[in-house]
């Protein structure tokens, strides 16, 4: 019996066991956590389980449409004797939700930079998705996969593959995708919905930004402030997914955004962009600051002033593209 085998084996017969289960994943989630959360607690309500699944800032608006959206709450309410994290790297960046609660017992992520903070962790850094281990995962632990939970796994992986176009898409992510569709998930729909459609607000928004766009030797980036997100409306404290849009500039290799945040925070997502080296990888710059991720995509939060942070990092990840590039050099 292989190590993965053994794994699932186990996690099958806690899933089994467990009656009360509490569900989290990273603070402002995306549509790989949403998309995660969604597909493993509508799979244990399904067989009968008591399941709170939990987003303390509540659902983004651009999610809604996935069936079992109303079944998120803000805040648990009841007890609970098993608690899962999905595509959380780190404890710190997990849910605010989890300081009321011990240590989770399973612990299911795709991060490189996962620090095993579970009793369990069933981590695949080779995964696009947290979404596709699932995927995989589920009929392994003996949970189905109905088509709200196939819409559910298809917004992660499509939405934290940009439409499967990141520098770590791989064939049998495709193959994933095409058994999610046969067993009714509207790839379709969600393609639209998650990587083309936008409010008029984020758009007004990614004016702001774009406005202030930079681009230099394969870096490019630019600023959101908080303001800029009063002016337009947008009601989070993301950056819109703009970071998509500068990920596809013709001879950027590199994307960055801050997103000046209350309390003194500044949020930095990194990005490859286009067909960037696979060699590259954005969690190495994410790491300095105590942030995570994977290659083709990480972020971080910096407590300062956002010119201040934006100057180191943008200067630090110059240096990492110097470096690189020197490596690669002499490897020739």
């Amino acid at each position: 019996m292989d190590l993965l085998h053994e794994l699932t084996t186990v996690i099958r017969s806690q899933l089994e066991i467990a009656q009360k289960v509490l569900i989290l994943t990273h603070q402002r989630p995306d549509g790989d956590a949403i998309g995660s959360l969604l597909g493993i607690g509508l799979a244990l309500v399904d067989v009968g389980k008591d399941v709170q699944m939990v987003l303390s800032e509540g659902m983004p608006d651009n999610f809604r449409f996935l069936a079992g959206g109303d079944l998120i709450i803000t805040n648990p309410s009841r007890e609970v004797d098993y608690i899962i994290i999905v595509d959380s790297g780190d404890i710190e960046r997990t849910d605010d939700a989890l300081k009321n609660f011990r240590e989770p017992d399973l612990v299911l992520d795709h991060h490189k930079t996962n620090t095993k903070f579970g009793k369990i962790n069933l981590v695949e850094i080779d995964a696009v998705a947290t979404a596709e281990i699932l995927a995989e995962s589920l009929p392994k632990f003996g949970l189905r996969i109905t088509k709200p939970i196939a819409d559910a796994l298809l917004t992660g992986i499509i939405t934290d593959t940009i439409g499967f176009r990141t520098t770590n898409m791989h064939p049998q992510a495709l193959r994933i995708t095409a058994d999610l569709m046969e067993m009714g998930g509207n790839l379709i729909e969600i393609y639209y919905r998650t990587v083309v459609e936008q409010t008029y607000n984020s758009a007004r928004y990614w004016g702001a930004g774009l406005s202030k766009l930079q681009m230099e030797d394969g870096l490019v980036w630019t600023t959101l402030l908080l303001n800029e997100r009063r002016l337009a409306g947008y009601q989070f404290n993301d950056d819109a997914d703009l970071i998509k849009i500068l990920s596809a500039i013709d001879g950027a290799k590199i994307a960055v955004i801050l997103t000046e945040q209350s309390e003194g925070y500044v949020k930095i997502s990194w990005r490859l962009c286009g067909s960037s080296s696979t060699e590259l990888d954005v969690s190495e710059i994410a790491q300095k600051y105590h942030g995570g991720g994977h290659k083709a995509a990480a972020g971080a939060d910096v407590f300062g002033k956002l010119d201040e942070v934006l100057e180191i990092v943008i200067s630090d990840t110059r240096l990492y593209m110097k470096q690189f590039i020197k490596q690669a050099e002499l490897l020739r």
